[in-house]
This record gives C-alpha cells, sequence and structure tokens, in this order.
C-alpha cells in the first residue's frame, strides 16, 4: 500500500473496527447461528470463534448445513470474521499411537468444517513430547502428519473460503513443544513456513512463557520478536487474555483484561503496534456464562484501549 498521501489531507486510517475486530469464543449448543450468533450480539462482539466438535472428545460431528449457510451468509452480511478452534486433546506429537491418529481426524474435521462455516482459521494448539520420548521425535513427527494436511488446504495463501491453519503457542506447561518465541520461529521451519499457516497468539500463554507484556514496553518488544521469528503477516488472530499467574510461571490461568498480573495498558501497546494490523482479538476470559456480563466488559475495554491515541 502506498503511503503517499493528498497535499493538505490526511491519510486514511482503517476504522477501529476494521483494524482489529475484538470479539469472544461463543457457545454454539443449539445451533452456530441460533446460538452463537445471539450471544455474540448480545455481548458486543464483532468477531467469534467456535468450536465445531467437543472441545475434550474425539467425535467428529457433521454439522447441520441449514445452520452452516446461515451462520456463514449472517457473518459475511456483518462483516464478522470467523475462526474454529481445534479440540484440546489434539497432540500431533503424542507418543501414543491412538492419540497421534485421532489428533489427524480432529483437526481435518475442524478444518473442513470451518470451511463450511466461512472460518478464516482453525486454531491448534502447538502440543507437547509426551511418554518420555525425545522432543527431536516428537517434532519429527508434527512434521509427517501436519504437512499433509496443509497440503489439503492447497499452496494459495488467501484462497477464499480456505481456512489456514493457526498455531498456538502453549503457555509452557509439561513437554511443551513450542511456547516462547524463538521455539515458534523452528516450529514454522519445521513446517516449512507453509503458506496456509499463521499464528494465533494468546497473551496470556506468550506471558506465563516467560514474555513478560506487563514490563514498560514489554508488549512491543514481544510482538518486535515474533515479527523477527514469524515474519510479516504470519500473526493472524490474538487470544487476549489477561492472567492470574506470574510471567514464567508455565501456568495457563486466564483471568479478565485488566484483572490480572498482565493489567489493561498491555493491551493498548499490543493493539497499536504495526504487526497488529487487520488482526482480530477474541476473548476467552472467565465469567462469560450464557448472558455473558464478564465478557461484555472485556470487549467494551479492549474498544476502548483501541481507540486511537488524539488527532
Amino acid at each position: 500500500m502506498s503511503s503517499r498521501t493528498t497535499p493538505g489531507r490526511r491519510s486514511a486510517r482503517p476504522a477501529p473496527r476494521d483494524r482489529n475486530p475484538v470479539g469472544s469464543h461463543v457457545p454454539v449448543a443449539g445451533g452456530l447461528a441460533a446460538k452463537g450468533l445471539a450471544h455474540a450480539r448480545q455481548i458486543g462482539a464483532e468477531a467469534v470463534q467456535v468450536f465445531v466438535a467437543n472441545a475434550r472428545g474425539w467425535a467428529t460431528p457433521p454439522g447441520d448445513p441449514a445452520q452452516d449457510e446461515e451462520f456463514r451468509r449472517r457473518c459475511a452480511e456483518d462483516g464478522i470474521p470467523v475462526y474454529v478452534h481445534a479440540p484440546y486433546l489434539i497432540n500431533l506429537g503424542s507418543h501414543t499411537p491412538a492419540t497421534a491418529e485421532n489428533s489427524v481426524a480432529s483437526l481435518r474435521h475442524s478444518l473442513r468444517r470451518g470451511r463450511a462455516i466461512g472460518a478464516r482459521g482453525v486454531v491448534v494448539h502447538t502440543g507437547s513430547a509426551t511418554g518420555g520420548r525425545p522432543r527431536e521425535t516428537a517434532l519429527a513427527q508434527v512434521r509427517e502428519l501436519t504437512l499433509p494436511l496443509l497440503d489439503e488446504l492447497g499452496d494459495a495463501a488467501d484462497e477464499p473460503g480456505v481456512p489456514d491453519l493457526l498455531l498456538e503457542p502453549t503457555a509452557g506447561q509439561g513437554f511443551s513443544l513450542c511456547s516462547r518465541l524463538p521455539e515458534l520461529g523452528a516450529y514454522l521451519e519445521l513446517l516449512d513456513r507453509h503458506p496456509r499457516l499463521g499464528v494465533c497468539l494468546d497473551t496470556c500463554h506468550v506471558f506465563a512463557a516467560g514474555h513478560d507484556l506487563a514490563a514498560s514496553g514489554g508488549a512491543k518488544q514481544m510482538l518486535d520478536e515474533l515479527l523477527e521469528v514469524a515474519g510479516p503477516g504470519r500473526l493472524r488472530l490474538v487470544h487476549a487474555n489477561d492472567s492470574k499467574a506470574a510471567a514464567g510461571s508455565r501456568l495457563d490461568r486466564h483471568e479478565n483484561i485488566g484483572g490480572g498480573r498482565i493489567g489493561a495498558e498491555p493491551f493498548r501497546e499490543l493493539i497499536r503496534h504495526p504487526v497488529m494490523e487487520g488482526v482480530p482479538l477474541i476473548i476467552e476470559t472467565p465469567g462469560g456464562g450464557p448472558q455473558g456480563p464478564a465478557a461484555a466488559a472485556d470487549i467494551a475495554l479492549l474498544k476502548e484501549l483501541r481507540e486511537p491515541a488524539g488527532p
């Protein structure tokens, strides 16, 4: 995009919603469109994330074509970006053959269902080395199992209707394969920096892994490093969560925005970083519930924090 401006006029800036839609993971029991979008509207969400299967199971339900079509149509009409979170059980580095096999089937299902509902991306955790196996062995298996799934998506980045696979580094618990940003760079290399591969950054995870967002300039420093290891355009989504636990704790304990160890101001710094251009934020904070009072408050605060700093 050209940086030239017309003399006497300011360059156009994208509206805050266009630059960084703020939304939430929404419940869909009872129907993607019927329940999920009603909840999104109630809490003021401009972007949504959903599960398309039991988050803690291996079942791969086919979905309801009528609900899928209505959900996709209404999200497109309202300009709501959609993301799918793959089930938590998925671990492509597992030493257990059945878990590895189920992980592939479950992730393929999430990608297929993501395409059906118009999702921009499918988020998956980067996994761990289980059973005492060497880290290198687990990573080799991740490569073997993931590259075919990426190739099924095609190699044309941003092809309409095809979701990207978004890697979400963990908080560093257990024998995590990817938590700190240098490990993310190596993980992307492991997968040949495939064009359908992106990053979902969870602020609670990266903080717990040791990147101190609460320190002065901490959010900027972290995103500068992310840009260095991942390259431009790889950051596609942010899970905006405060943290109950301290930086470097390796504990994945989400807290409401401004109520934890990160605090509110680092989110303002994060949103204003150039690498965040066009990146939605999704909250996964406590206390949303059926009525969503806490979720609505977190969304409202993030919208306030994204407002431009003066003229």
